[in-house]
């Protein structure tokens, strides 16, 4: 592993890194840009300043977060609480996560709450709510982009935003068969043996993101993408699971879990078990750029309708334009009214669990969201207490959430037609707050 690593940073001279992919220093900004990508900033607020905040039934993210700290209090208390976060240069020796010791005495404070004693809703509410404030500091998370040199914004000002994307996911269903046959022509793989991820940041300070491989001799090459995949590069180093429909797989790999049937009635649920190393392509944004669909139209659902109603052919070379591809691996009965298990290895609770940008956002964290109406939800804004459990190969950014919606056809509609602007309230240990610099000093 020395001379991979070697290796691997001679090959990195000369170029840096972007949201965990690697690319050449000169990289090209998307077609029209004017601003560069998004930057974090953030400013302390108090709790009567998040909207909703008392109406709010924090009782279901309490017990949430209860999980969360399972696996919090299971680590050495001295390490970062999140190893792979990254603010960037002007947040060089700050830290929004701190170390597991700061988590701990919020995680302990909770497992000594009995939530059984309250036979009063509003006096539960109360005490949890009370909870969050004496243990929490609310930061209010921004995002600025600087003006591309050589555009029309190239004299104006940072472009400060509090609000970012939100988006949806969940928890799908789909039939599936043990062998090959009828239209069940592709296999959800298991994690071929030879997948070597690597944690940048665990080598270098002045490295983020993520790269994937495998070793040929004591070189580090990439692995297949997903064309090659499906044409065979396995080459039998992974092991089916179950094989589905193409589309299905697909969409299946975009969530990242999901259950599937078998024609006997069973269920088998399955979870993300590493992916090969490759940038994730919005095929929905291929698909504006070639003019097949109109932004406006563009959804999980409609990427669905047009890839089932396209040729075998022409649907295969749209999926193949997002190289990225997610193994997977066998889970446990499901818990009741539970998901699976999110990034940081704990079940996922409907409407309360939250996918972040780990560059920016602690696994565990209390998260409060101020987002706009919801299609399938209701007519009201959506605020309410969350927490980071889980990442997404398409959530980037600073203010950048994906929302955990549950399992099967319900939830789908709403995650599939999700697309809000929202803000972001992370709740930081008092700890934590109380070493992170004031605006004054930044």
């Amino acid at each position: 592993m020395i001379l991979v690593v070697s290796t691997l940073f001679a090959a990195l001279a000369g170029i840096v890194i972007f949201g965990g992919v690697i690319a050449p220093f000169y990289k090209k900004y998307p077609a029209g840009a004017t601003y560069g990508p998004p930057n974090i900033d953030f400013r302390r607020v108090d709790f009567y300043q998040l909207r909703g905040w008392q109406q709010d039934d924090p009782q279901p993210a309490f017990v949430a977060f209860l999980r969360s700290c399972q696996s919090i209090l299971a680590r050495d208390p001295a390490e970062p609480a999140n190893a792979e976060e990254h603010l960037g240069d002007q947040f060089e020796n700050t830290s929004l996560s701190g170390t597991v010791a700061d988590w701990r005495r919020p995680c302990e404070e909770a497992s000594q709450i009995d939530i059984r004693t309250y036979s009063d809703p509003a006096v539960e509410r109360g005490a949890f709510r009370v909870f969050f404030e004496n243990n929490f500091q609310p930061i209010q998370i921004l995002q600025h982009r600087t003006p591309l040199p050589e555009t029309p914004a190239q004299h104006k000002k940072v472009k400060i935003d509090t609000t970012g994307l939100f988006t949806g996911y969940f928890e799908p269903v789909y039939n599936a068969a043990r062998t090959p046959g009828g239209i069940f022509t592709v296999p959800a793989y298991q994690r071929p043996d030879d997948l070597i991820e690597i944690n940048l940041g665990a080598f270098r300070d002045d490295l983020s993101g993520r790269l994937a491989g495998k070793l040929v001799g004591n070189q580090l090459i990439p692995y297949a993408d997903r064309k090659e995949i499906n044409l065979g590069a396995l080459n039998g180093g992974g092991a089916p699971i179950a094989w589905l429909a193409a589309n299905d797989l697909f969409f299946l790999q975009i969530q990242g879990s999901g259950r599937l049937r078998f024609k006997d009635g069973s269920e088998q649920r399955i979870g993300y078990d590493g992916q090969n190393g490759h940038a994730y392509t919005s095929i929905g944004r291929v698909m504006v750029e070639r003019e097949i669909m109109p932004l406006e139209d563009v959804s999980m659902a409609s990427i669905r309708t047009w890839l089932d109603g396209a040729g075998a052919d022409d649907a295969r070379a749209l999926r193949e334009e997002n190289a990225s591809y997610v193994f997977f691996r066998e889970l446990g009965p499901p818990e009741h009214n539970l998901g699976p298990p999110g990034a940081q290895g704990v079940a996922l609770t409907p409407h309360r669990s939250l996918a972040v940008d780990r560059r920016y956002h602690v696994l565990g964290a209390p998260v409060w969201i101020d987002i706009e109406p919801v299609e399938g939800v209701g007519p009201e804004p959506i605020r309410r207490l969350m927490v980071a459990q889980d990442t997404g190969g398409a959530i980037r950014g600073p203010v950048r959430g994906d929302v955990f919606w549950g399992t099967g056809k319900g939830a789908g509609a709403i995650a599939g037609a999700m697309r809000a602007r929202g803000e972001m309230y992370v709740l930081v240990p008092r700890s934590v707050a109380e070493r992170l610099p004031s605006r004054s000093e930044r």
